[in-house]
């Protein structure tokens, strides 16, 4: 495997009963780039995150983080399911960040963001506070550690599960819709710290209808419907010229 390439997801099937979600999915994601995912609802953006982050069990193909595959071993050519023990250490280099924020409500900005590395990682809890307290900075909510979600905008809520996502100090990030629960003047703010990441060198795969934001931010756009990947390339390409027009017609309906 090229050593560039930090997601390889192979032929990646879902299935819900009858239903199937994903249909042989191919992606890959070099480090360091910015990888958006657009399509209408029900497509399967966000099952495919879900399967990166071992949230979902896919059903055939299969998903390397780093050069590890994920949420097995191979043994031969056969494969057996990974030990919980073991899911959890892969999913702690795989950050994610929800459409609904999922913060702790009984817990602090900062102690949302320190929770993961002393619980998980086991770091020094001094140790885990600077840090948190360097990321709520650098989310511009240094003001708020001491503020719980509720007291907390939706933008807000948004900057700080982020700053929880790094908080675990991760290769990868998954945004699955990030500023979709969002009143329409506070998506800037989420969007800017997102794009400030980017340029930090955090890859990232991020489900979007934000077009503006992946053609500004990222490197690639993939474009999926009816749970395939109808087409991926340099955002640009994608963007205003898609060689398939399924994407053209989701384009262009989105910028109506």
């Amino acid at each position: 495997m090229t050593t560039d390439i930090l997601v390889k997801a192979i032929d990646v099937t879902k299935n819900f009963g009858e239903f199937r979600a994903l249909d042989a999915v191919s992606l890959e994601v070099r480090k360091g780039e910015v990888t958006c995912i657009i399509g209408p609802s029900g497509s399967g953006k966000s099952t495919f995150l879900r399967c990166i982050n071992l949230l979902e069990r896919i059903d055939a193909g299969g998903i390397w983080v780093n050069g590890e595959l994920i949420g097995y071993r191979r043994d031969g050519n056969r494969l057996h399911e990974l030990a919980d023990a073991q899911i959890a250490r892969q999913r702690r280099g795989i950050g994610m960040v929800f459409q609904r924020f999922n913060l702790f409500p009984h817990q602090t900005a900062l102690e949302n963001i320190t929770e993961g590395p002393i619980q998980v990682l086991k770091d020094n809890p001094k140790v885990a506070r600077d840090h948190a307290m360097h990321l709520l900075e650098r989310v511009g909510l240094a003001d708020k550690a001491g503020n719980y979600p509720a007291e907390l905008s939706g933008g807000q809520q948004q900057r700080v599960a982020i700053a929880r996502a790094m908080g675990m100090r991760p290769n990868l990030i998954l945004f699955d819709e990030p500023t979709s629960a969002l009143d329409p003047e506070l998506v800037a703010e989420v969007l800017d710290v997102m794009n400030d990441l980017a340029t930090s060198g955090m890859t990232m795969i991020v489900v979007t209808h934000e077009l503006g934001f992946a053609r500004n931010v990222s490197n690639s756009v993939a474009f999926m419907d009816g749970g395939r990947l109808i087409e991926h390339g340099p955002a640009a390409k994608v963007l205003t010229q898609p060689d398939s027009p399924r994407t053209a017609e989701f384009i262009k309906a989105v910028h109506r």
